[in-house]
C-alpha cells in the first residue's frame, strides 16, 4: 500500500450526533483513482495538533456508488484528535490523507442471494453502514440485518439514514436497536449486546445457521462478546468478520513473551522494500520492533495505531522467518499469504525481507 499523504480539502463538517461529527473531502480529479475505495475501508489522517503529529484512522462510512468521501469521528474523552476535529475542524481546512486502506470488506455479488448479519456499537456503525448501503444496492436478493448498540437514542448516528434505508429496502433490510441507558416495553432491547444478550438475539432473531456473513465492529468488549458467542455456538471462523479500532492491553504474560521476542530477534539482518527503494539495517532490540526500526532510519513506512490493530503497517514477507507479538488487524487469509504488521514483528532469522509495495 502507498504510504504518501496527500493533502485534501474539507468540503463539510457535519454535526450527527452531540459528539460525532462528519467530514466530507473534495477529492480532486487527479486523485480520484488513488482514493477508490472498498465498502468498509478506511482513511489514515495526520495532523499536527498542539506541535504533535498525530495520526488516527477512520472508516468511511458512505458507499463507493455514492461518489463522496466520508468519514465520521466521534469525540472520546482525552481523544487529542477525535475533540480537535469535533471542536475545531471547519469546512475550507485541509487534512493531510493516506489513500483507503483495509481488509474489512466484502465483494457483493448481483446475482447472489445470501443473509448478512451486522453487528454495530457507537461509531462501530461507520464500516458497517458502507458496508450495508453498498450490499443492499449491489445484491438485491440478499437479506441484511443490523443489529446496532448504544447508550441513548440521541447517541445514535445516522439514525435518520438508518431509517431512511429501512423503508428504502423493506423487503430486504431489518434493523434492531439496543439501548443500555433507556427502557422500552420489549426486553430483548433494553441493554448493551453482551454475551447474555447475544445469545438471546441468536435464540430469537437470527439462525446462525442460515447466515453467510457476520460482520462485527464496536467497542471492545461488545466485539468480544458478540466473537465468542458466535464461536461457542459452532459458526464457522470464516463466516466471521471483526474491525477492531482499539485493543486491550496486554497483559504481563503476553509483555514478557513479547520482550523475549525482541531478545532473539537483536543483531538480525532485515531488508525492506519501501517505494521503490532497498535498505538493509541490523534489528535494534530496544527500538521494539521491525517498524520503529525502519523509523529510525528515516524511511517513510506507513503506520497508524501502532498497536496491531490498522493494519496501515502491512507488509509481505518475500524470504526469511518473522513472529508478530500481536495481531488485530490481519485476516487469516492475509497471514497465510506472507503479510504482517510490522509494528508488532521482529526477525528470526538472518534473511528476512519484507516488501511494503506488495
Amino acid at each position: 500500500m502507498s504510504s504518501t499523504f496527500y493533502p485534501l480539502h474539507v468540503a463539510e463538517v457535519r454535526r450527527e450526533t452531540d459528539e460525532a461529527v462528519s467530514v466530507l473531502f473534495d477529492v480532486p480529479q487527479d486523485l480520484a483513482s488513488k482514493f477508490k475505495f472498498k465498502p468498509g475501508q478506511h482513511l489514515t489522517i495526520r495532523q499536527n495538533i498542539d506541535n504533535n503529529e498525530v495520526r488516527r484512522n477512520y472508516s468511511v462510512c458512505v458507499s463507493p456508488h455514492e461518489n463522496a468521501l466520508r468519514i465520521a469521528i466521534k469525540q472520546i474523552p482525552q481523544g487529542a484528535f477525535s475533540t480537535w476535529a469535533n471542536t475545531v475542524l471547519t469546512a475550507g481546512s485541509t487534512l493531510d490523507v493516506m489513500p483507503p486502506h483495509g481488509s474489512f470488506t466484502w465483494n457483493f455479488e448481483a446475482s447472489a442471494k445470501r443473509r448478512y448479519v451486522l453487528f454495530a456499537g457507537g461509531s462501530g456503525i461507520t464500516p458497517i453502514l458502507s458496508l450495508l448501503k453498498t450490499g443492499l444496492a449491489e445484491e438485491p436478493e440478499s437479506q441484511f440485518i443490523l443489529l446496532y448498540g448504544n447508550r441513548g437514542s440521541n447517541s445514535i448516528m445516522f439514525l435518520e439514514e438508518i431509517a431512511g434505508l429501512k423503508n428504502r429496502y423493506i423487503g430486504n433490510f431489518q434493523v434492531y436497536h439496543f439501548l443500555e441507558d433507556e427502557e422500552g416495553e420489549v426486553d430483548l432491547f433494553n441493554g448493551r449486546l453482551d454475551k447474555e444478550k447475544t445469545l438471546s438475539v441468536l435464540e430469537s432473531i437470527v439462525d446462525p445457521s442460515e447466515v453467510d456473513k457476520f460482520f462485527i465492529c464496536g467497542p471492545g468488549p461488545m466485539m468480544n462478546a458478540v466473537e465468542e458467542t458466535l464461536t461457542a455456538g459452532n459458526v464457522p471462523k470464516n463466516h466471521i468478520m471483526v474491525e477492531r479500532f482499539t485493543t486491550d492491553t496486554l497483559s504481563p504474560k503476553q509483555l514478557d513473551a513479547a520482550r523475549d521476542l525482541q531478545k532473539q530477534a537483536a543483531g538480525k539482518t532485515v531488508q525492506v522494500s519501501l517505494e521503490g527503494r532497498k535498505r538493509s539495517f541490523v534489528f535494534d532490540a530496544d527500538k521494539g520492533s521491525i517498524l520503529e526500526n525502519v523509523g529510525a532510519l528515516g524511511l517513510p513506512a506507513p503506520y497508524a495505531c501502532k498497536a496491531g490493530v490498522c493494519a496501515t503497517c502491512r507488509a509481505k514477507v518475500i524470504s526469511g522467518k518473522v513472529e508478530m507479538k500481536a495481531n488485530y488487524g490481519l485476516s487469516e487469509e492475509e497471514v497465510e499469504q506472507g503479510y504482517v504488521l510490522t509494528c508488532q514483528a521482529v526477525p528470526m532469522s538472518d534473511d528476512v525481507e519484507l516488501d511494503y509495495d506488495a
